[in-house]
């Protein structure tokens, strides 16, 4: 089944509107179903007040656990709606009960939210904190990750789609290598989910964090959590409320089973009621599709970007994703960016360089210009960034005229001593 390109054009406002907008690794445009449920509950919370609004959405917050349940494969209350795919990521991993000398096995591509928390988990709690090394061609080494494992290895984790590597990590290797080991694995689907299918059991995560406002095209500032039930009632999350547990006397609680004991009682409920829409969205139009139309598309701006003199694609990986990384001679990627907006109306952002990227760095690449393409893009849009692409790099390469050498200024001649000036 393929994707009605022309429709889904027609309900995204922004396309309407024509942007061209190749940012959704960073915020995707919300399609109309989706604005249209989060305005209507606004504004049902301002004619009725947000209690008497949140129990009139009882229904759809209710969806919202089915389907993103269903976009992942796994169960409603293994689903935990959050803020954002980072809480859930922290969530998860500071519900550990970590003894000093723990140590967690991650990537060279992990996100950087995630390895400062590590790191200061490191220093605060005396984990360690060991970093699995890349394949040749960029994804971390499933072998290596495996021959790892020790006694002491309380957690494994990586990214599935790193921010700005253009690549897809071997998740199911992963996955393959801590279920024979007893690990739990904790995967940040933050760019994956809605841009290709996941099944948690294909892939043999304990846990995944997803956020809304990427290749969901849900709001900004939602998010969710799956967490395999078993696992989720052997921890208790470092913050817990009114939601996530039951005060049962005056000196005793009772946390919340599975995934919920990860959520708080305060939230957006419009976001809940615009991410569950969103995830209804993407399963209607077909991720499937999606995924075929979005490698497709990425596949034509990396070729065709490197055709264009001056400019270089950063990508690696055997299996890549919609993410296109690249840097300009001569053109700091904020000014890329910044002209691309301003000249062209094309949407791309600056990604900054992993520490980990050492050649890159040692280039004096510490940032590059990402242009990540989602289902209702089109070609003509891509061809338009390179085009324009095309012409900065000409501009920034173009020598320098040089500047003509002072004329000498004449000054009126001056009188000799004794003799008055010349009238």
């Amino acid at each position: 089944m393929g994707i009605d390109v022309e429709a889904l054009r027609r309900e995204t406002p922004g396309c309407a509107a024509g942007v061209v907008h190749l940012n959704n690794a960073g915020a995707a445009l919300m399609p109309r179903p989706v604005v249209e449920a989060l305005t209507e509950h606004i504004r049902e919370e301002a004619l009725r007040g947000g209690y008497e609004a949140e129990e009139a959405a009882r229904p759809a917050l209710g969806r919202f656990y089915a389907e993103a349940a269903a976009l992942v494969g796994g169960s409603p209350e293994e689903i935990a709606f959050v803020d954002s795919a980072t809480r859930a990521w922290q969530a998860v991993v500071l519900a550990i009960d970590w003894r000093d000398g723990d140590e967690v096995i991650t990537c060279r591509s992990e996100y950087a939210s995630h390895m400062i928390a590590l790191l200061r988990a490191q220093a605060a709690r005396g984990i360690v904190v060991r970093v699995a090394p890349d394949l040749p061609s960029g994804e971390v080494d499933a072998q290596a990750v495996a021959a790892m494992v020790g006694p002491r290895t309380r957690l494994i984790c990586i990214t599935h789609i790193p921010t700005n590597d253009g690549l897809v990590n071997p998740a199911e290797a992963v996955g393959a290598v801590a279920r024979a080991h007893g690990v739990p694995f904790l995967l940040d689907a933050c760019q994956s989910v809605g841009q290709m299918p996941i099944d948690v059991g294909a892939l043999g995560c304990t846990m995944l964090s997803a956020t809304g406002r990427k290749y969901l095209r849900g709001p900004r500032g939602t998010g969710f959590l799956w967490v395999a039930r078993d696992w989720a009632e052997s921890v208790t999350p470092p913050t817990l409320d009114v939601n996530s547990a039951e005060w049962t006397g005056p000196a005793s609680f009772a946390v919340a089973p599975a995934a919920r004991r990860f959520e708080l009682w305060e939230r957006s409920t419009a976001g809940q009621v615009g991410l569950g829409v969103a995830c209804a969205y993407a399963r209607a139009t077909g991720v499937e599709a999606m995924a075929e139309r979005i490698l497709a598309l990425a596949g034509r701006l990396r070729t065709a970007l490197e055709g264009v003199t001056g400019v270089r694609v950063h990508d690696q990986g055997r299996r890549r994703s919609g993410i296109v990384t690249f840097s300009a001679e001569g053109l700091p990627a904020p000014e890329a960016v910044r002209r691309l907006r301003e000249e062209a109306g094309i949407n791309t952002s600056v990604s900054g360089v992993q520490p980990t990227r050492q050649a890159l760095h040692a280039a004096g690449l510490t940032q590059l210009v990402r242009a990540s393409v989602h289902a209702y893009n089109t070609d003509d849009e891509i061809d338009r960034l390179v085009e324009h692409m095309g012409r900065l790099v000409a501009v920034a390469q173009r020598p320098a005229r040089p500047r003509a050498s002072p004329r000498p200024v004449a000054f009126p001649h001056e009188p000799t001593p004794g003799q008055g000036a010349q009238p």
